[in-house]
């Protein structure tokens, strides 16, 4: 019976441990998987929010994409007309340019002829008559004066001064054709500089655009091939987080429900087990009784021992009898001396001095304390074993999060450190970024001004060159109608003169002054046309530059502010693993200072439980025996 007592003690000792270890791995697990799942239900959000700022970008740069072509193809589509049309325009002022170089030969021809008074004067005149620049007035006069020298020389009175007076006029107004035809080509000439100057600069800006919008168009392609990837990446991240996700819920629910389950039954055995040991305990008490051991000594031969120590009660104690009481005394005391049990020698005295009866009774009570004794110590055995082994595991488990949560603080410190430092190189970058762009503002403004300044005076200097070139032209044209007119009115007065040619002012002189003041006004009209495009190109570069520069300021502060999200997550997270730690510890102090609780009583310091049983053991035994000897005589 003892034996079944000390075996379910021991079953639910054991029990009890290994339902500390299941609790302990039940809590653990349902602690892991918990937090499993809240991280990846937070990184399900943020992969979701992620997908769809992807999602976003890739419309809006599929957006800026479809512009940027059309754009881009209005741009070649305007580079293609505006240089068929300068092909066009370049023809025509080539032909029309021929047409008035010919006319303007024609004429210096004809007049070279006529004032040398040479035959071939109509056929040189019918060259100039020709020309279709040629208006019908001057046609009509050249005509007439054809159609006078065509004559035969017998049908009139020649007069000699007569053919010079015609000439003359002829020879006046072919002057006055030149300059004119030389003005039409100065025009012209000065057109197409104009022309040329500004469907250079057109080419140039719209070189530059489709430069700069196919430069965009491609960065923005990669970008958004880029997002793309970033898209589809996050989609199959997400994908793959949900399906962990699920796994971890199952293995949640499953280890709730069998922890739930363990739990239930190991609360019924407990009991059961409780409830065993006290009724086997009972039991042993009521066969220890005198009603049973009396009654099993008078009926039962194998208890024959009992009923001979029942009769010895009954009289007085004989010779025999003392000869026993002094073996078991001297048996007692060897064996209270070998074990060094001080419950034997208290037996050994009693039993030299008391009668069998009280001795008997006093071992028997002796064996039961004992036997109690051992059940009380097995139990606490098993309480200390539970105890023991629960803050063991709890102090095992307390450290390694205390060491854990330190390591992650220190790991989050970092972090955040990092987090500062990329922050401030960000900034810097930031600043100086924007120093440029002040300093690039600074240069702009100031090639600016200098170009307007360039610009106003180059129209400043056109008009006042326009200007002299109208005086002269004015003068030129009044002294060739005066001569043409005088030489009309005052015939019998110049005829003394008739050899002469009338004067018409410097007109060899003049053309190289129109030549020269040509040549100025077009240099000013290119420095014009080279200084607006040198601003328009200047202007592009800085729009340019302020773009990239505004774009990567953005990206930057875009990256600061992402960073400095992130730092305050990182900072907030190592104030809650303060926390966390600061409550963990305090967990891991409290189970120290249980555990130096449970020392005394429960941590062997002299002898270990296993020897003490063993001794308890061998004290009931020898107790058992000096029944025995009581009983029987001999020695067991």
């Amino acid at each position: 019976m003892n034996g079944m007592v000390a075996k379910g003690k021991a079953e639910k000792h054991d029990e009890e441990v290994a339902f500390a270890k299941f609790h302990q791995w039940c809590d653990s697990t349902r602690a892991s998987t918990t937090k499993s799942i809240q991280e990846a239900t937070s990184q399900i959000e943020q992969l979701a929010a992620d997908i769809a700022k992807a999602e976003a970008d890739v419309e809006e740069l599929a957006a800026d994409m479809k512009e940027l072509e059309k754009s881009l193809a209005d741009d070649k589509a305007e580079l293609e007309t505006g240089t068929e049309g300068r092909k066009k325009d370049r023809a025509d002022y080539m032909a029309t340019h021929q047409d008035l170089s010919e006319s303007v030969d024609a004429i210096e021809r004809a007049i070279v002829v006529l004032k040398s008074r040479e035959r071939d004067a109509p056929q040189s005149l019918l060259q100039v008559r020709n020309s279709p620049h040629i208006p019908r007035e001057a046609k009509a006069a050249i005509e007439s004066f054809l159609a006078m020298s065509s004559e035969e020389p017998g049908d009139a009175v020649p007069e000699a001064n007569a053919y010079e007076f015609q000439s003359g006029g002829v020879v006046a107004l072919l002057e006055k054709l030149r300059l004119k035809f030389q003005d039409q080509r100065g025009a012209v000439e000065k057109e197409e500089l104009a022309a040329k100057g500004n469907f250079e600069v057109l080419k140039q800006t719209l070189e530059d655009n489709i430069k700069e919008e196919t430069r965009i168009l491609g960065k923005k392609t990669k970008t958004r091939a880029s997002r793309l990837a970033d898209a589809a990446s996050a989609k199959g991240e997400k994908e793959t987080t949900e399906a962990g996700k699920a796994e971890d819920e199952k293995t949640l629910s499953d280890t709730l429900a069998s922890c739930s389950a363990k739990a239930e039954e190991y609360e019924k055995n407990q009991v059961l087990r409780a409830s065993e040991v006290t009724a086997i305990r009972e039991a042993t008490n009521i066969l220890l009784s005198d009603e049973v051991s009396g009654t099993a000594g008078k009926h039962l031969p194998t208890l024959a021992q009992v009923t001979s120590a029942l009769v010895q009660l009954r009289g007085n104690e004989s010779p025999e009898e003392a000869q026993r009481r002094e073996r078991v005394v001297s048996y007692l005391q060897g064996r209270a001396q070998h074990l060094g049990s001080k419950y034997l020698s208290l037996v050994a005295t009693h039993a030299s001095a008391d009668p069998f009866g009280k001795v008997k009774k006093m071992i028997k009570d002796l064996i039961v304390k004992l036997m109690e004794q051992a059940n009380t110590e097995a139990d606490h055995k098993a309480y200390c074993d539970t105890e023991l082994a629960t803050n063991k595991q709890t102090r095992e488990i307390k450290q390694s999060e205390v060491d854990e949560l330190a390591a992650n603080i220190e790991k989050k410190s970092a972090e955040s450190a990092q987090l500062g430092q990329e922050i401030n190189e960000l900034s810097d970058a930031v600043a100086e970024l924007r120093k440029q762009q002040a300093a690039a503002t600074s240069e702009r403004n100031d090639d600016k001004a200098r170009n307007a300044k360039t610009v106003a005076e180059a129209t400043a200097a056109q008009v006042a060159v326009e200007r002299a070139t109208k005086v002269l032209q004015d003068f030129y044209a009044k002294a060739a109608d005066a001569t043409f007119l005088q030489g009309k009115e005052a015939l019998g007065a110049e005829m003394v003169h008739a050899s002469k040619a009338p004067y018409t002012g410097m007109q060899s002189e003049s053309g190289g002054i129109m030549g020269f003041l040509e040549v100025i006004l077009s240099d000013f009209a290119r420095l014009e046309a080279d200084t607006n495009a040198a601003e328009d190109q200047a202007a592009n570069a800085y729009e340019k530059f302020m773009d990239e520069s505004n774009e990567d300021i953005a990206v930057k502060e875009t990256e600061i502010g992402h960073k400095e999200n992130n730092r305050q997550d990182t900072d907030s997270r190592i104030v809650n693993l303060k926390k966390e730690l600061q409550l963990t510890q305090e967990e891991l102090d409290a189970a120290l200072a249980y555990f130096d609780k449970l020392k005394p009583d429960c941590v062997d310091q002299n002898l270990s439980y296993g020897k003490r049983v063993l001794m308890r053991e061998e004290e009931i035994q020898s107790l058992k025996e000096a029944i025995q000897i009581l009983n029987q005589g001999d020695l067991a």
